[in-house]
């Protein structure tokens, strides 16, 4: 029992009219072939078609569908009665977008074959993003290389070319394939960017990709993973940055394409105040350290400071107390601790008694510890008065 493929056919056809040829429970959906179809099963990283059925009871929703032993199989919402004339509608929205970056990707992958000599090795298709292996070392600037050509053959607006070409004239075809073939092979092709091996749903012409768009290129395996976008995706991710980029642009008082040159500014700004931040903290640990001079154990309580403040704090003071310093920073029931003995005392277990009664983590070793815990300030002045 097999199922005409009308999405060979015709990758724009959206409506079709079927015949139910079986229908068996799966769970709580039901399995539905029909004698036709133009819906896509998933294959070959490409993910498949949704939509519904309209029979004479209603609309049975069409949730998955894959292909066995050449039936293409529909996951449906509800059951259709063998022999029910149906009219299948795609989820055109979502049929286009994998159009759109599927036959991005081909024409992509083909320019940076055809450049460095590498082949794709992976390929997939997700809610996100598109994600393609290649068994190369690229460097992100030929990755941009590879853009600009993609975008290039893109705006050409070349018309897709199909073939089923004989086992003797596929012989002598230059083409891409991820794995060996068997049987009748389609040849899609891209003029000037791609001629692959492919059984996947494709745009009718380059130009109704739209737009090519690298947003990664990172180290995997052998060669590199490459993540992009296609069409209305790469159109949503690249307005979306924008907008973020106009309001920091806002905040800067700068235009969108001067935000680095003013982040920039203000790193060094910032370090500028680290510094200063640093050489002020210095004084006033010096400051609360003299005070504690000679008292022994001593216990503090500071507004929440950065955990290497903290620490600093901890140490002017435990090089000035001849005891135990004890230093809290925070507020409420959340507070950092240093503890510190200048004389190099194993203080472990203090530490270890002091996180399992008033819920910290953390530790040290010999003289120094420093953590977390969840209490109340009385509670943490009553463990220490003990």
């Amino acid at each position: 029992m097999e199922t005409q493929k009308l999405y060979y056919e015709d990758s724009f056809l959206r409506e079709f009219p079927a015949t139910v040829l079986s229908c068996e429970a799966a769970g709580e959906v039901w399995k539905v072939v029909l004698d036709q179809t133009a819906f896509y099963p998933e294959g070959g990283g490409q993910p498949a078609d949704h939509g519904v059925l309209r029979t004479p009871a209603g609309v049975v929703h069409v949730t998955d569908v894959h292909e066995k032993k050449g039936a293409v199989v529909h996951t449906c919402s509800a059951p259709v009665e063998p022999g029910t004339v149906v009219t299948g509608v795609l989820d055109w929205a979502r049929r286009f977008d994998h159009m759109q970056q599927h036959s991005g990707e081909h024409i992509i992958s083909g320019v940076l074959c055809r450049l460095y000599h590498c082949d794709n090795v992976g390929f997939h298709l997700g809610a996100e993003t598109v994600t393609i292996d290649y068994n190369a070392d690229i460097s992100w600037e030929e990755a941009l290389e590879a853009e600009r050509q993609a975008n290039e053959a893109v705006w050409a607006d070349r018309e897709v070319e199909i073939s089923y070409p004989s086992p003797e004239e596929l012989a002598a075809l230059e083409y891409r394939s991820k794995k060996e073939l068997t049987g009748q092979v389609r040849i899609v092709e891209f003029p000037e960017a791609d001629r692959c091996a492919c059984c996947g749903t494709h745009v009718e012409r380059a130009g109704q990709v739209g737009l090519v768009k690298v947003l990664s290129c990172q180290k995997f395996r052998e060669g590199v993973r490459m993540e992009i976008l296609c069409g209305a995706r790469a159109l949503r991710y690249l307005g979306g940055a924008y907008d973020q980029a106009r309001a920091v642009g806002q905040r800067l008082s700068v235009k969108p394409l001067e935000i680095q040159g003013a982040v920039e500014r203000l790193e060094d700004e910032l370090s500028a105040a680290k510094v200063r931040i640093a050489d002020l903290e210095q004084t006033a640990f010096a400051a609360i350290a003299a005070g504690q001079a000679g008292r022994g154990d001593v216990l503090l309580f500071q507004p929440a400071m950065r955990s290497d403040s903290l620490r600093r704090l901890a140490d002017a003071v435990g090089k000035r107390c001849g005891g135990l310093a004890a230093v809290f920073s925070g507020e409420g029931e959340k507070w950092n601790y240093a503890l510190v003995r200048a004389d190099g005392v194993d203080i472990s277990p203090l530490v270890k008694e002091l996180n399992q009664t008033l819920h910290g983590r953390g530790g040290g070793r010999k003289g120094f510890a420093q953590g977390s815990i969840t209490a109340a300030r009385e509670a943490v002045e009553a463990f220490f008065r003990r």
